[in-house]
């Protein structure tokens, strides 16, 4: 298994796409657009919350090129990663309304058609991606967004940033069917380069935080683990957030404190209940701190607060697994690593790391030794989110 995975680049991924497109159907495709992968920087398992988040757009793109057919039907090919092709065809929204259906993967395309604000004429597109799937670098989002700003470049019909990323969020609700909250979308419309975004959960806003990458980078190592899961979890936990703020007569858990943890106990709460509430105020702390303190180029306490978060969601929120603690131990005391944590839903996926560039080497071939199982890293760098891209007539 290769153990690292890098960016191809716009460059290649806009001709692998291009040289599809005119084997496929005989002519040049009119608009291109991409949209980047992202990875969730702290801020786990509070977004349903009302909390804060703090992700990064990163450097593996979805790309995808296309043109109107003349007709009434659209027809996509998908290129995998592996080289693998998909096809499938379906009717536009200007002829019939579009509902989920197989094959599965078309139903990410076809929610974000289905969502577009003006009904969409016949077209042919061919997708390109690098951004691993199922790695919890939201491969989705990146497709939903990239096909939506095609469509703007197509119809001509443009929207605002965060109507577009409200859009392919009810896409995934409506199509894929998949219950996600508005980071995903957000960091991959919004994302900038040599920036996190400071998403609030609860007013939508959000804030850019400049992250001056000299001499430091972000290691993202996918613990190539997914455990089978019953389906509860996530539902479990927030439900659980959900009676912690009902008990203290709270909308959510945005406006609670560490001393309403008291007054869960005085009301007899559960204690899994409360341990769940005092992983997500203090979550909501840390990703605020973790922001000022990136402007400040305080990476020593980024890092503290990296840790803080993972102990927390591991004990606390008990959403973490054995072989995500393990990489984040192997990094803890390791020479130029500030800070490690898991990301993302947990039970398995990715761990995050803020480390010394000069060091990068060195901390790959630590956790290849000692992690027992089999990693995958990628290096990465805040990235541009969805744009236009120039194709060459």
């Amino acid at each position: 298994m290769n153990c690292e995975a890098i960016p191809k680049g716009e460059g290649v991924l806009l001709r692998q796409a291009t040289d599809r497109f005119i084997v496929a159907y005989g002519r040049r495709p009119e608009v291109a657009a991409a949209a980047p992968g992202r990875v969730n920087l702290i801020g786990e398992h509070v977004d349903y919350c009302e909390g804060f988040v703090l992700p990064v757009a990163i450097p593996f793109l979805t790309v995808v090129v296309g043109s109107y057919n003349n007709t009434d039907v659209c027809r996509v090919i998908t290129v995998l990663a592996s080289g693998e092709e998909l096809e499938a065809s379906f009717p536009a929204t200007i002829k019939a309304e579009l509902r989920p259906g197989q094959p599965e993967w078309a139903n990410y395309i076809k929610g974000v058609i289905a969502n577009f604000p003006i009904k969409v004429n016949g077209f042919d597109i061919v997708v390109v991606s690098d951004v691993p799937m199922g790695s919890g670098v939201s491969s989705s989002a990146a497709i939903e967004v990239a096909v939506f700003t095609l469509l703007e470049g197509l119809t001509g019909r443009m929207v605002s940033l965060v109507e577009k990323a409200k859009l392919c969020q009810k896409a995934e609700h409506d199509f894929p069917g998949m219950p996600c909250g508005i980071m995903d979308q957000y960091i991959v419309t919004m994302g900038k380069k040599d920036h996190a975004l400071l998403i609030d959960c609860k007013s939508l806003e959000a804030k850019q935080v400049p992250i001056k990458m000299e001499n430091i980078c972000i290691l993202v190592i996918n613990s190539n683990v997914k455990h089978r899961l019953t389906g509860s979890e996530y539902p479990q936990r927030r439900a659980q957030c959900q009676e912690a703020a009902c008990q203290l007569g709270l909308t959510s858990l945005r406006a609670a404190n560490m001393q309403d943890l008291d007054r869960l106990r005085d009301l007899g709460c559960n204690e899994l209940v409360i341990r769940r509430a005092r992983h997500v105020i203090g979550e909501i702390q840390r990703t605020v701190e973790a922001a000022i303190k990136l402007t400040e180029k305080n990476y020593k306490r980024v890092g503290e607060l990296f840790y803080q978060s993972h102990d927390s969601l591991s004990k606390l929120m008990e959403v973490s697994c054995v072989e995500l603690d393990q990489i984040v131990d192997i990094l803890r005391d390791a020479p130029g690593v500030y800070g490690a944590r898991m990301t993302g839903g947990g039970f398995g996926g990715c761990a995050v790391a803020l480390v010394q560039k000069s060091e990068l080497d060195a901390l790959k071939q630590r956790i290849l030794s000692q992690y027992k199982g089999k990693p995958v890293f990628f290096v990465c760098v805040p990235s541009e989110g969805a744009r236009f891209l120039k194709l060459n007539h």
